[in-house]
Formats: structure tokens, sequence, C-alpha cells
């Protein structure tokens, strides 16, 4: 659903209506009931707004909800596949919580996997570079209990053995050659009724992969590693399905402009 908001509806300031999001997904083979539970959570959870006219009911976003789709847009297009301009420098975030707390956890460790963090050892999470961490844990109320370091590696630890020990890198490379298995051919996806349906699985299953890779300096990676090639991949078939994608999704998605929400529950 996020990779659909991100594709056609983020950028053009619309609401789109419940029936025509149902049609969609029925391409890539989900469910009526699905795609309305899946709105329905997403009204709750402040990332989709109702709005109703006549008998029909249209979804829009909300603030929160184009924050999250423009970071993962500057995720997917505004970083290359690996970090080639690392000055050696990590981000550390020490944390200790209490143990009734296991949803403030769970939402941290979230935030900072995404942001590109690993954990090194119990209560401690490294990513290399210099790392926004206020904007990272932003509205989750848990910035008396962290602590924010910047630093470098010293002997007799050595930037690989903090990188391996954080990352695990064969999961990691494990997942680019899964998408490469998947779309790196001359037709990917025959079975697929059109380049609508393509382009939405192509951007779901990149952001999957991308969303917990942590853009590891090139310089402690194999010359082989299969994200450069995935990369490529995606670019390339994304600006192959792009047009025919968007001309299917003028011809199939019902909008209206976004105005402020009208029914919230």
């Amino acid at each position: 659903m996020l990779s659909f908001l991100g594709l056609y509806v983020l950028e053009h300031g619309s609401a789109v209506y419940s029936g025509s999001v149902i049609d969609v997904f029925a391409r890539v083979g989900v469910s009526e009931d699905a795609v309305r539970s899946t709105l329905t959570r997403m009204v709750k959870r402040d990332l989709l707004a109702r709005h109703r006219r006549g008998r029909k009911m249209y979804f829009g976003l909300t603030a929160r909800s184009t924050e999250v789709l423009r970071d993962g847009h500057d995720r997917i297009w505004g970083a290359g596949a690996v970090n080639r301009d690392w000055d050696g420098t990590w981000t550390l975030v020490g944390f200790s919580l209490p143990e009734a707390w296991r949803s403030q956890r769970h939402d941290l460790r979230s935030r900072l996997v995404w942001a590109g963090f690993g954990p090194l050892q119990n209560g401690l999470w490294i990513a290399p570079g210099h790392l926004d961490v206020p904007a990272v844990v932003a509205g989750l109320g848990l910035e008396d209990h962290l602590n924010v370091l910047r630093g470098h590696a010293a002997e007799p630890t050595e930037a690989a053995q903090l990188l391996h020990r954080a990352f695990d890198t064969a999961a990691i490379a494990q997942r680019y050659r899964a998408f490469l298995d998947q779309w790196d051919r001359p037709e990917p996806l025959p079975s697929a009724p059109d380049d609508l349906a393509r382009q939405l699985l192509l951007h779901t299953d990149w952001l999957q992969v991308v969303r917990s890779d942590p853009r590891l300096p090139a310089e402690h990676l194999p010359a082989d590693w299969p994200a450069i090639r995935a990369e490529h991949v995606f670019r390339t078939l994304s600006a192959q399905y792009d047009a025919p994608a968007k001309q299917l999704a003028d011809a199939v998605l019902d909008t209206i402009p976004a105005e402020p929400a009208t029914e919230q529950d």
C-alpha cells in the first residue's frame, strides 16, 4: 500500500476512491477484504484520512504519511546502493528501557533499522556516518533514555570488525540476490497482467530490500556486492514501466482533490 501511495498519490495532492484501489490491488492478487482492512488500519494509525463524497469513500494522505512517503522516496532515489563517501565515523546509540516497555523498544529498534543502525551488542547500536538521531527518534519520547555519541574504531578493533558484528552482511547480500533472481531477466513476471502490476510489485520488492540495508561502506564490501547490480536493474525497469503504468493508473483510479478530512473514525 505504501508503494502504491508513493507512486500514484503522493505527488498529486489527491484522495483516491477505495473501489479503484481495490481494482488496482486485484491485479497483484490482493483481495478486496485485505485492501479494505489495510485502509482502515492506516486511518487508525493516522496514515490515511477519509473523504466522503456521496456514497463513495475516498482516502487521502495525512501529514504523517506524507512524511513517511517522502522519506521512502529519498531512501529509494536519493542515495546509492553503497556508501562511497564514508570518513570512518560511526554514530552510536546506547539505550536501556524498562522491561515492560516492549512497544517502545520495538518502535525504537524499527526506527534504528530503517535509519541504517545495527546492534553491536546489547543496548548499543551503531551506524556508519553522521546520522541525525533526534530526527530518527522524533515523537517516541525516549530522548532521556538514549546516549548518542560519534567516534572512530581504535585498536585492537577495526572498522571491518564492527561492520560484520553489527550487520548480517550475508543476509543483506542474499536479499539483493533474491531480488535479482526475480527481476534480472529479459521479461520479468510474465504472469502479471500489465505494467501497472509490475511497477507496483517492483517498487514493493525494492523497498523491502533497501529498508533493511544500512548502505555499508564500499571499502569493506566485496567487489561483486550484489546491491550495485540490483540497483541498476531496479532503476532500469522502473523507467521502463513508468509511462504505461501511469497511463493505466490514470484510467483506473477515481480521484478527487484532497481537502481537509471530514471523517476520521
